[in-house]
């Protein structure tokens, strides 16, 4: 009874979202009394969160039902769809944030690679001493997520074409394009060419029964998930300003709107992939994990690139010094933890402390 409640609290989450965004979106916010402009900004911030979990479970039951890797694709395609949503809208809020792309993704990037490896990590050790995963996929994700964050954050600081750390017109271009063809033969051989490589050596009863939900489920949660993505592009919309606002409210620095939209597009999958390293499945935490940070690159900065030429938005990518001191450092510790096959607690914690150190040179640079 308790699972029929909460399959159906899924059902209604993503329509109600969708209801809320187009009354939002209709909406003349001049003509709102005082008190109900104030508390409307809250409140579809917190309808916005809960059609992302929505969003997420319905992309997790057509995971369960297409297996491994194509379900953790789906989640992180779904996740690009919400992130880039989040990020155009305020970018083009107000004054604009010609930062907010780079922010973002070298915020998902440290999310990723330190805190949620380093939670799955951790938590697995914890329970089991060691995890096993396996090397050739783990090293597939790191091959072309290290390329992909260099042309993207690191390599415009340093070419003379444009001023600063922006690429001019062609080299945008010509990067967003090498950045899809990369993602597109990554994304060849994980679910065509070495398949095998990204597959969990554990299963059971119960995850078979898990993998194989009925078709008129797997047809009603694709149904559900467009209409909660488009929700969520709507409400994106209407709270992008109010987030901007309430980070400087409290304040933050602006720079902290990227680790905000982060951890709100990561929150739903990070609950999915510690759920896995919990029952053993390191490997599916791992392609969880990894694969968000690749489709943030390889989907989310195209995307973000092609629009900002249409729209005549500047868009500036490189990240500072300590930035990319960071990213180095990080990318060095996942090369050891991910080199041998097997990991314990100890990287998880270093993964852990290096996040905090993300963190905190976000608040005091």
């Amino acid at each position: 009874m308790a699972t029929s409640r909460k399959r159906w609290t899924w059902r209604v989450l993503p329509v109600a979202g969708l209801a809320v965004a187009v009354a939002a979106a209709l909406a003349k916010p001049a003509v709102l009394p005082a008190g109900l402009a104030v508390v409307l900004p809250l409140f579809l911030l917190v309808v916005l969160m809960a059609t992302v979990f929505a969003c997420v479970y319905h992309a997790d039951v057509i995971a369960h039902r297409t297996g491994e890797p194509y379900g953790t694709l789906v989640l992180t395609v779904a996740v690009t769809v919400i992130e880039v949503a989040l990020i155009l809208s305020i970018m083009l809020a107000g004054e604009g944030q010609p930062t907010l792309a780079r922010e973002t993704v070298f915020a998902v990037i440290m999310v990723v690679c330190n805190g949620v490896v380093g939670l799955c990590v951790v938590m697995g050790g914890l329970r089991y001493g060691e995890q096993g995963f396996r090397l050739s996929g783990t090293s597939a994700y790191l091959v072309v997520l290290m390329p992909l964050a260099t042309l993207t954050l690191v390599l415009p600081t340093y070419t003379t074409s444009a001023p600063g750390p922006f690429y001019s017109t062609p080299q945008l271009g010509f990067v967003a394009g090498a950045t899809i063809l990369l993602y597109g033969v990554f994304l060849y051989v994980q679910t065509v060419r070495h398949r095998d490589y990204f597959l969990s050596d554990l299963g059971g009863a119960q995850a078979e029964e898990d993998a194989h939900p009925p078709m008129a489920r797997v047809w009603e949660s694709a149904g559900l998930l467009v209409a909660g993505l488009v929700a969520v592009v709507l409400l994106a919309k209407s709270v992008s300003g109010s987030i901007e606002d309430a980070v400087l409210a409290v304040g933050a620095p602006i720079q902290s709107v990227g680790l905000l939209v982060a951890l709100l597009v990561l929150l739903p999958e990070t609950v999915s992939a510690l759920r896995a390293a919990r029952r053993n499945e390191l490997q599916k935490s791992l392609n969880l994990a990894l694969g968000s940070s690749l489709a943030t690159i390889g989907l989310t900065i195209p995307a973000v690139s092609l629009l900002a030429m249409l729209l005549g938005v500047p868009l500036e990518l490189g990240i500072t010094m300590p930035d990319t001191v960071l990213l180095v450092l990080t990318f060095g510790v996942s090369l050891v933890t991910f080199g041998g096959g097997r990991t314990n607690i100890l990287p998880g914690f270093v993964h852990l402390v290096l996040f905090a150190v993300f963190v905190f040179l976000v608040f005091v640079p």
